[in-house]
């Protein structure tokens, strides 16, 4: 597979093309498969006494309902739970994608397998979109005119910072996704790579391998939960008066 298989440019805007990385693509439409799977059949038969998946769908439920709990009054936030779920759930498992391994072609280097959020264009993309519904809802549930007033609160010359700070919550969420992320994978690359070089170095960073990945998981389990906190933190600034 060549580095032209993996980058897609069905167009171009103003003279500049538009590249999609269908690597980044794929991996995060099937962490969103993984994540309807594991919801549909945990939650396909309901019974009153949970087991099996359905007791792991509700605790991870019961997780996203203390989260919105800890930042806005439930009469309010009840409504976010799925969106805390989704974004919880979908960017823990993009996280662990890359942990097992990471894929990429011998010749090129070209990676065809990752954790989708080691790409910084879907995480941004994934802050802007929360940023987004964070304004959306703000507006819907207390009124344009109660919203735009809170940019002028407690002064009016706070005006401009308030602004910047929304740009900076955007930059700020996305990236520390994913310079996490991709700060795992590229050490862990030089771990198996080093591993790889021979057979003395496969015996010695097999134990620091083994290690690193269950590091990784902690820091992808890390990453999913303070993205959906932030979320909720963010979300509760706009629908409630702070």
């Amino acid at each position: 597979m060549s580095a032209q298989s993996i980058y897609w440019t069905p167009f171009e805007l103003f003279g500049t093309p538009i590249t999609f990385n269908v690597t980044t693509m794929i991996t995060f439409t099937i962490a969103g498969l993984i994540v309807f799977l594991f919801t549909f059949l945990g939650a396909r038969k309901m019974a009153m006494r949970p087991t099996g998946l359905q007791n792991f769908i509700e605790w991870v439920v019961d997780f996203c309902r203390g989260i919105i709990k800890a930042n806005m009054d439930w009469k309010t936030g009840g409504r976010f739970i799925a969106l805390a779920y989704t974004l919880l759930f979908v960017i823990f498992v993009s996280n662990m994608m890359g942990i097992p391994f990471e894929m990429a072609t011998y010749e090129t280097h070209s990676v065809i397998w990752k954790s989708p959020t080691s790409d910084p264009f879907l995480a941004l993309t994934l802050a802007a979109f929360v940023v987004v519904l964070t304004h959306i809802y703000g507006i819907k549930l207390r009124g344009s005119k109660e919203y735009l007033m809170d940019y002028f609160r407690p002064k009016w010359f706070l005006f401009p910072f308030k602004i910047i700070e929304e740009f900076a919550n955007t930059l700020t969420l996305g990236m520390r996704l994913f310079g996490n992320v991709f700060a795992k994978e590229v050490l862990m690359l030089l771990i198996v790579g080093l591993g790889a070089s021979s057979l003395l170095w496969g015996g010695i960073m097999f134990a620091p391998t083994m290690v690193w990945q269950a590091f990784g998981i902690f820091i992808g389990s890390l990453q999913a939960y303070i993205f959906a906190m932030l979320a909720m933190v963010y979300m509760s600034h706009k629908v409630e008066s702070h």
